[in-house]
């Protein structure tokens, strides 16, 4: 979908290709899996950091921010793509 030249303001014009990038990753079923695997990831994020604390102190920390940026890049990649 082309919006450059519509007329439309900015807000409107991301809020449509946000829109239409969800539309395509819910149809694509490689897109699903994806999500649910991100979704578990982000469990297992969040009950690790609930035992271990959620300070970035130490190597867990660092393990556990790494892995978070991994899955945001994952994410962004996903649907972009």
């Amino acid at each position: 979908m082309n919006l450059s030249n519509e007329g439309i303001s900015p807000m409107l014009k991301y809020y449509i290709e946000t829109r239409e990038a969800l539309k395509r990753l819910r149809a694509d079923q490689d897109g699903v899996v994806s999500f649910e695997y991100i979704i578990v990831a982000v469990c297992i994020i969040g009950a690790v950091s609930a035992v271990f604390g959620i300070g970035a102190q130490g190597a867990i920390g660092q393990a556990l921010t790494g892995g978070i940026n991994a899955i945001t890049a994952a994410f962004q990649a996903a649907i972009a793509g």
